[in-house]
């Protein structure tokens, strides 16, 4: 279990991952691939969990004013922000309107769209990141984006490799270059309205506990943020259901001091992100206690529980693989 936990404090960034690593204003950020190959054109990127989940977990520390320029992906992109306030651009060139989301908030953000994000306020702030499926593709950099990186000395190679043409120890050679995204494809993709896009948007304060939900007890809320479709464990689609495919459930849990949720089992794979608080998991054998900003993979079919021993609440984000997660299985060890 101790392999399947992913610290805050021991993340390691790749500066280098992507073509606009040296644009003016992208310079700084620092991107992280927890869980699944992601979406790096970077050799130097850190993978911490390389099993298959059915999906990624990823994410972004940026300072103030630090921009992730346009990019369209193939799957589901989920960004839920841990600390700091963030813009949200959309289109080509940014000229779609934008949304703006802070701590706790979750925005999904729909596949074939140009987006980006940017830091807005002072200080570092941090994003998990969810991307669909288990290979989640290359992204697809708006046209400006090229221009801007060639002019920093970095080309892309098709496939999604970065090359560094400032070294002078590069070779071109029997290297195919990936094409800028020209503009009548750039054109495909299209920003949804402004309107449509904003119920793609969860504001922490409107996340609803569910009563149906089998976790739920005293002190204890399970509030559905992503649910494609109606699931066996309680929860109806929404408050994000998506016209695009996300093949994975989002949860916010709440345990408030004392809570604990007896030993269950998944029938599949669970991820948990601690937004705030402490949350201790246990198992036969064994118990951990995770801290804000730490990732846990749980096994599928683990009996585990959750418990908050601290003097504030235990909020965490839990993804959970595919459409319609099942009931748990709960232990009962009185037999």
């Amino acid at each position: 279990m101790k392999a399947r936990l992913v610290r805050y404090a021991d993340l390691i960034p790749c500066r280098t991952a992507f073509i606009d690593t040296r644009t003016p204003g992208s310079t700084e950020k620092e991107n992280f691939t927890i869980i699944g190959a992601g979406v790096s054109e970077s050799a130097d990127q850190h993978v911490h969990i390389t099993e298959r989940h059915g999906f990624n977990i990823g994410a972004a520390r940026q300072p103030f004013g630090c921009v992730n320029s346009q990019h369209s992906h193939d799957t589901a992109e989920v960004f839920v922000v841990h600390s700091g306030h963030w813009r949200l651009p959309f289109g080509p060139n940014k000229e779609d309107g934008s949304i703006d989301i802070g701590p706790g908030d979750v925005a999904s953000v729909p596949i074939h769209m140009f987006r980006g994000f940017e830091k807005l306020d002072e200080g570092t702030g941090f994003l998990f990141t969810v991307l669909g499926e288990d290979d989640p593709g290359k992204v697809t950099w708006a046209p400006a984006v090229f221009e801007a990186a060639a002019g920093h000395g970095l080309k892309l190679a098709k496939g999604g490799r970065l090359i560094d043409t400032s070294q002078g120890d590069y070779s071109l050679q029997d290297v195919e270059l990936a094409e800028t995204t020209a503009d009548d494809a750039a054109a495909e993709l299209k920003t949804p309205p402004l309107d449509k896009l904003r119920d793609c948007v969860v504001a922490a304060d409107a996340m609803v506990a569910n009563p149906n939900s089998p976790l739920a007890a005293e002190g204890v809320e399970e509030a559905a943020v992503i649910t494609p479709t109606d699931t066996g464990d309680g929860f109806v689609a929404g408050p994000i259901a998506g016209w695009w495919p996300h093949r994975f459930n989002l949860r916010r849990l709440t345990l408030k001091t004392g809570a604990y949720i007896p030993e269950h089992a998944r029938a599949e794979v669970e991820v948990i992100f601690v937004q705030s608080g402490t949350l201790e998991v246990s198992w036969d054998g064994g118990a951990l206690t995770m801290g804000a900003g730490d990732t846990l993979s749980v096994p599928i079919g683990l009996p585990h529980a959750f418990r908050n021993t601290a003097s504030v609440d235990a909020v965490a984000f839990v993804v959970r693989g595919g459409d319609a997660p099942a009931m748990p299985a709960f232990v009962d060890r009185a037999h």
